[in-house]
C-alpha cells in the first residue's frame, strides 16, 4: 500500500492541475465574457472612448434639464426689448448674456437650458407612455395567439398605415398645444412599434423549452410571462426605447417648428428654432444653438443605443472583440 500512495497522490495532483488547465483554456477562449465578469458593464463603457462622450453629454444635459430654475441665469419668458439681437461673449458681446440675446430680447443660454427640460420630458414621457401600452399589448398578443393575436395585430396594422405625422398634426390642430397634449398625441402615434417587437420575441420565446416546462408544470400564464418571457425583453426594449427617444425629440421639435407644439411662454428646442428662424438673416444665434444642442443630443442617443445593442448581444461582443484582437495582432 506504501508504494501506491505516492501514485495516488501524484495521480490526484495531476488531475487537478488538468482540470485547471481546462479551465483555463475555455476561459481563455471567451476573453471577453473572462473581461464582462472583471470589468463588468460599467468597465466595457469606459473602454468604449465614444459611447462614454455621449453618455457625458447627456448626462450634462439630464442634470442641466433637473436644475434649471437653478442653472439658468434667467427666466424662460425673462426680456425686455432693450436687450435684443445682442452678440454672443466671444463675438463683441457681454457676460451678462454669454450666448447673446434673440430679436425679443430673451437670453438665449436660459431658454435653450429651459428648452432642454421641456424636450427631455416629453421624450421620456413619451417612451414610457408608449412603451408600456405596447409592451402590454405585444406580450397579450403573442402569448394568447389565435383570434386575440389577429384582432390585436390587426389594430396595430390599421394605425400604422396613417401617416404619423399628419395624424399628429391633426389631432394638435384640434387639441391646444402644450405638454400633455403633445406627450399624448406622440404616444398615441408610437406605441406600434414596441407592440410588434414584443410580440415577435414572445412567439420566439413560447416554443423556448424553459417555456414549455413551465407550463407542463401548471404556471400560471401571468408567471410564465413576468418569470421566463419578460427577462428576455429588457435587451432588445433597452436599446429600442433609447432609439425611440432620439425619434421623439425630432418629432417634438419638429411640431414645436410648425407652431403647433410647445406654445409660448413655454419653450423647447424645437420652438426656439423656430422663432429664431423668422429673423435668421439678421440674428442667426437664435436659430442656431437650438439646432445644435439637439443635433448633438439626438447624435449621443443613437451612440448609446448602439453602444447597448453590442453590450446586451454576447454575438456582437464577440465580433467587436475578435476584431480588436485582429487589428492588435497586424500592429504586432
Amino acid at each position: 500500500m506504501s508504494a501506491t500512495e505516492p501514485v495516488d497522490e501524484l495521480s490526484a495532483t495531476q488531475f487537478e492541475e488538468h482540470k485547471a488547465l481546462e479551465a483555463e483554456e475555455a476561459i481563455q477562449g471567451r476573453p471577453f465574457e473572462l473581461s464582462a465578469v472583471r470589468g463588468g458593464l460599467l468597465g466595457k463603457f469606459a473602454n468604449d472612448k465614444l459611447a462614454f462622450v455621449a453618455i457625458g453629454w447627456l448626462v450634462m444635459i439630464v442634470f442641466v434639464a433637473i436644475f434649471a430654475s437653478w442653472i439658468a441665469p434667467y427666466g424662460q419668458s425673462q426680456g425686455t426689448l432693450g436687450d435684443a439681437d445682442k452678440s454672443p461673449v466671444w463675438n463683441g458681446g457681454s457676460w451678462d448674456h454669454i450666448f447673446g440675446t434673440t430679436p425679443q430680447g430673451y437670453d438665449i443660454l436660459s431658454r435653450l437650458i429651459h428648452g432642454a427640460r421641456t424636450s427631455l420630458v416629453i421624450g421620456i414621457a413619451v417612451v414610457l407612455a408608449a412603451g408600456l401600452f405596447g409592451v402590454v399589448i405585444g406580450l397579450i398578443s403573442g402569448y394568447k395567439g389565435g383570434r386575440t393575436d389577429r384582432l390585436l395585430m390587426g389594430w396595430v396594422d390599421v394605425q400604422v398605415s396613417f401617416p404619423g405625422l399628419l395624424m399628429a398634426l391633426l389631432l394638435l390642430m384640434v387639441l391646444r398645444g402644450s405638454v400633455q397634449t403633445v406627450i399624448l398625441v406622440l404616444a398615441i402615434n408610437g406605441w406600434m412599434v414596441y407592440a410588434r417587437m414584443t410580440r415577435g420575441v414572445v412567439l420566439s420565446m413560447k416554443e423556448r423549452p424553459f417555456v414549455e416546462a413551465a407550463e407542463i408544470i401548471g404556471a400560471r400564464p401571468r408567471r410564465v410571462i413576468m418569470t421566463h418571457v419578460l427577462p428576455n425583453l429588457v435587451s432588445p426594449l433597452a436599446t429600442l426605447a433609447t432609439l425611440e427617444f432620439a425619434r421623439i425629440v425630432l418629432a417634438e421639435a419638429a411640431l414645436s417648428f410648425l407652431g403647433l407644439g410647445i406654445q409660448f411662454p413655454q419653450t423647447s428646442w424645437g420652438t426656439d428654432a423656430a422663432q429664431g428662424g423668422q429673423f435668421i438673416n439678421r440674428n442667426p444665434w437664435p436659430a442656431i444653438y437650438p439646432g445644435l444642442a439637439l443635433t448633438i443630443t439626438v447624435l449621443a442617443v443613437n451612440i448609446v443605443a448602439a453602444w447597448l445593442r453590442v453590450a446586451f448581444d454576447p454575438q456582437e461582443r464577440e465580433k467587436r472583440h475578435a476584431a480588436t484582437v485582429i487589428a492588435g495582432a497586424k500592429q504586432l
